[in-house]
């Protein structure tokens, strides 16, 4: 294979290369880039003679006196880093913002009552035990649909305890809601049956807001503390109505409770109602103001 220098013909080399045929016909005064390029250039060179280097590549010279000083004096070390003073946040995935929790949410979708408890309770006590579906338990839906707590469609009973406290007999269950492929207890209802005509009435504490009232007619104690703190409600003027209002024993264990039940009549019975889960101790609550109630009503028994 031959160059362009073997065909004789008048080719040099580019300028930029050399200038000139070959070495000995190139100008001296041409730059020769070429041979610059073999020699470092003047700027590659500090006034002193050393080589170019980045800003802050040297390292500080070593003084020996200095770090052995620094070894045999522990009071000259620099203190320890105390780092943050309270604990590191955890990283917040998506979606994930602290809110407060409402705690009425949070009542709702907690249960509080105990129905293993209860269900033992009444069984150790010669009660019996029902979920709610039995024929015997088709009239708790409609003494349900008269409670003051505005139930809802989906509500029902279940749970259901009967038996006797002291000279009554009583019926507890709790109102559940569907929950998931579950159900979640919102109220308890005890409730007694009464024998004849039953007036109608409510008897509630005076701090929550009534509805279904329309043609209630109020009744007062005459105890200024008490009309303070709950409120009687009756369809018409009736005595058993009256005695209920003014009786001591009554008024004694409602004004030493935490005014959370409310009591009703419905379907022959009288009942008492709190936004719980049915427990033994609620029962037995609930069992001794239905005692009141219902001996206030009767004249005593």
């Amino acid at each position: 294979m031959s160059s362009p220098r073997d065909d004789g013909s008048d080719w040099h080399e580019p300028p930029h290369l050399g200038g000139g045929n070959d070495a000995e016909g190139a100008s001296e005064d041409a730059p020769n880039f070429v041979d610059r390029r073999k020699t470092p250039r003047e700027s590659d060179h500090s006034a002193d003679g050393l080589g170019w280097q980045p800003p802050g590549w040297d390292l500080p010279s070593a003084t020996p006196e200095r770090d052995e000083r620094a070894a045999a004096d522990p009071s000259s070390w620099p203190a320890p880093d105390a780092g943050p003073t309270t604990a590191p946040q955890r990283p917040r995935l998506f979606g994930s913002r602290s809110r407060a929790r409402d705690p009425e949410m949070e009542r709702a979708f907690t249960y509080e009552g105990d129905p293993f408890g209860a269900q033992s309770w009444a069984l150790q006590h010669g009660w019996t035990v029902s979920d709610g579906s039995s024929a015997e338990d088709a009239v708790l839906g409609d003494l349900l649909a008269t409670a003051p707590v505005r139930p809802g469609k989906e509500a029902r009973p279940a749970g259901v305890l009967r038996g006797r406290a002291g000279a009554l007999e009583l019926v507890a269950f709790d109102v559940v809601y569907p929950l998931g492929r579950g159900w979640v207890p919102r109220y308890a209802v005890t409730a007694a049956p009464l024998l004849g005509a039953v007036p109608t009435l409510r008897l509630s504490p005076a701090r929550l807001w009534k509805h279904g009232t329309g043609g209630l007619l109020p009744f007062l104690s005459g105890d200024e503390e008490f009309d303070t703190r709950w409120s009687l409600l009756a369809a018409e003027d009736d005595p058993r109505v009256r005695r209920l209002a003014q009786d001591p024993t009554l008024h004694g264990l409602l004004l030493g409770s935490d005014d959370g039940d409310e009591f009703w009549t419905g379907v022959g019975h009288v009942a008492a109602v709190r936004p719980d889960g049915h427990r033994p101790l609620l029962i037995e609550h609930h069992a001794r103001l239905l005692a009141a109630v219902v001996g206030a009503l009767s004249g005593g028994y």
